[in-house]
């Protein structure tokens, strides 16, 4: 089936990568997702490109063009300021480590190509004119909002168990149902989840409890007891049960570890951080909403709470009070607090540690002064004091100060 559909101008855009390729005698299409995406009207992210140039010929091609992955034909082009994946047609040996096949065979035409890919939605190819081709009915399947697999589910899962993941994913982003035979390869196959690299899994669930129909893609997490294999959960399953029904997306997995540790303060932020293999920032995210969070359920949304929150966190910690208080705090309502606070941090006190040492010379040094510049910040901040040196200097002489 091939349908035509009006480019949009990051394909636009793109073309000129199609121009090139297909003037050196060979084809070249958008693949994949970003196919899908435009049929759905949702916003481009990234564009990848299928051809039967080999990576030799569009290393020749093209100035700029990273090899990330020569051996499955897969390189990344860089032409004006944008990246772009481009892989050689390919039909996939067997898969023995269950991510990657062990052989690959380049071929000339795009059909076996899109026959290897995952699920139907994301098998299809598109020209620079913007003709569609879809041997697989994905165009019906995205008009249907329904998840299928490409050919045999229980082969297609067996290859790359992250495809259930995948699966799920896309069920909470698109709002997609998950087709009843699908479902059951994934129920037979969902075992060999645990011998996936945590990394690969943490990526495709942070993106679940981003998608905007997250409710669709947790009850399918629930119902196919997928989370049964995932870490932590596999150990706590009864923890996905503590989410609540009005969950709604949350932006970064910093925030999901900071809810589910709201929700279960006995698995510490660390222990869920080491167990899903998280980076030092995502770990460290979740320490701060943390800590946010257990500020707003004593005191509620305050100078204080505005103040130690940096203004990135503040959609994430506005949708986690949603989510957990069912209370409203907009973003535009705690831009208006910190637009108002009188110091944005600590370097804008206009007293430092050293002056006010100075202002004891018999003391030695010691907590004493971070515990002043502690006081002396909550009063600045509280508007008991202005932020003058003066003002400041006299209100530490005439208060008692903490000592060794």
């Amino acid at each position: 089936m091939v349908i035509t559909v009006l480019l949009t101008k990051p394909f636009i855009e793109a073309k000129e990568l199609l121009n090139q390729i297909e003037s050196h005698a060979h084809d070249a299409y958008f693949v994949g997702g970003c196919v899908r995406d435009l049929l759905l009207k949702r916003e481009i992210g990234d564009i990848d490109i299928a051809t039967s140039a080999p990576p030799s010929v569009i290393q020749q091609i093209f100035d700029k063009v990273i090899p990330v992955g020569l051996e499955h034909g897969t390189v990344i082009v860089r032409y004006r300021h944008q990246s772009y994946e481009v892989t050689t047609f390919r039909v996939d040996g067997s898969y023995s480590d269950q991510r990657h096949p062990d052989t690959v065979e380049f071929i000339q035409t795009i059909d076996q190509d899109l026959k290897r890919r995952d699920f139907t939605i994301n098998a299809l190819a598109m020209d620079k004119q913007g003709n569609v081709i879809d041997l697989f009915d994905g165009v019906s399947d995205i008009e249907n909002k329904i998840i299928k697999t490409v050919g045999n589910g229980y082969d297609r899962f067996k290859e790359d168990p992250l495809r259930i993941i995948r699966a799920l994913r896309f069920s909470s982003q698109l709002g997609f149902s998950i087709s009843p035979n699908t479902i059951k390869d994934m129920k037979k196959v969902k075992s060999e989840i645990e011998n996936i690299a945590v990394e690969r899994i943490n990526n495709e669930i942070s993106k679940l409890f981003a998608g905007d129909y997250i409710e669709i893609g947790l009850k399918y997490l629930t119902n196919t007891k997928v989370y049964q294999h995932l870490p932590i959960m596999n150990e706590y399953p009864n923890i996905i049960g503590l989410l609540p029904k009005n969950m709604r997306a949350v932006q970064s997995f910093g925030g999901v570890i900071a809810l589910f540790h709201y929700l279960y303060p006995t698995i510490s932020i660390k222990e869920w951080a080491d167990e899903w293999k998280c980076s030092n920032k995502v770990k460290n995210d979740a320490l701060i909403l943390n800590e946010a969070l257990l500020h707003f359920k004593i005191s509620g949304l305050n100078r204080k709470l505005v103040y130690l929150l940096p203004t990135e966190y503040y959609q994430v910690f506005s949708k986690l009070v949603n989510i957990l208080f069912k209370q409203i705090v907009s973003i535009d309502e705690m831009e208006d607090i910190h637009s108002s606070l009188p110091i944005k941090s600590k370097k804008d006190m206009a007293i430092t540690g050293d002056e006010v040492r100075e202002l004891f010379p018999q003391l030695k040094s010691g907590p004493w002064i971070r515990n002043t510049l502690n006081a002396v910040e909550h009063e600045v901040l509280s508007g008991n004091l202005k932020n003058n040196k003066m003002v400041l200097k006299d209100w530490i002489k005439w208060n008692p100060h903490v000592t060794d």
